[in-house]
C-alpha cells in the first residue's frame, strides 16, 4: 500500500533493512524519556528485538508496520508512525481496533509533524479493512503524545497497566471511532 504525501510529508513502509534509521532515532535521551527512562537502544536490541517484532505485524497490503516519515522537499528523516492491531502480541489481537504510535526526532517537536503523519496514515489504512476504532497508548506524563491523540480526535478510555513481552508500563489509552 502507498500512503499519499501530505503538504509537508512523505511516507515509506520500513523493513528489516532500516535498522540503522530505527537505531538513530533511539539515541536521543529526550526521545526515549518515556520509553526507556532516557536510555538509548543498542543496535543489538534493534536487530534482535525491534526488527523481529516489526516483521511479525508488518503487512504491505493492509499498511500495518512502521512508516518512515520524511520531509517531502528535503527528504530529511523526521521520525516514524507505527500502525498495527491493538493487543497484537497477545493471544487475542483486536483486528477491528488499530493501534497508532509515533516517534520523532526532538528537532521536529512542536511542528505538527506527528499529528499530520498519524492522521494521513490512519486515513489511508482504515479504508483497507473492517476497522471500527483507532487507539493510541502513552505514559500519562507524555503530554506531547497525549496532545497528538487529542488533536486526532481521540478521547480518553482508561488508565491501566499495559503488559507487553518487552516491558510493562502505566498507560493511558485514547481511542476514536472510525467513520467510513
Amino acid at each position: 500500500m502507498q500512503i499519499n504525501n501530505t503538504e509537508r510529508l512523505k511516507f515509506r513502509l520500513m523493513d528489516s533493512q532500516d535498522a540503522q534509521a530505527l537505531w538513530q532515532l533511539d539515541q536521543d535521551p529526550q526521545v526515549m524519556k518515556f520509553l526507556t527512562g532516557g536510555q538509548a537502544t543498542s543496535m543489538d536490541k534493534i536487530n534482535s528485538v525491534f526488527i523481529p517484532r516489526m516483521e511479525k505485524y508488518r503487512d504491505d497490503k493492509l499498511g500495518w508496520g512502521i512508516w518512515q516519515v520524511s520531509d517531502k522537499v528535503t527528504d530529511e528523516y523526521l521520525g516514524w508512525v507505527l500502525i498495527r492491531p491493538m493487543a497484537f502480541f497477545t493471544d487475542s489481537p483486536n483486528f477491528k481496533d488499530l493501534e497508532l504510535g509515533w516517534r520523532f526526532f526532538q528537532s521536529t517537536w512542536g511542528k505538527g509533524y506527528a499529528t499530520e503523519a498519524a492522521i494521513a496514515i490512519k486515513n489511508a489504512v482504515i479504508t483497507l479493512s473492517d476497522v471500527s476504532h483507532v487507539s493510541a497508548l502513552a505514559v500519562a506524563d507524555n503530554l506531547a503524545s497525549v496532545g497528538v491523540m487529542k488533536k486526532m480526535g481521540m478521547s480518553f478510555v482508561r488508565a491501566y497497566l499495559h503488559t507487553d513481552p518487552i516491558g510493562d508500563f502505566d498507560a493511558v489509552h485514547y481511542q476514536m471511532s472510525v467513520q467510513k
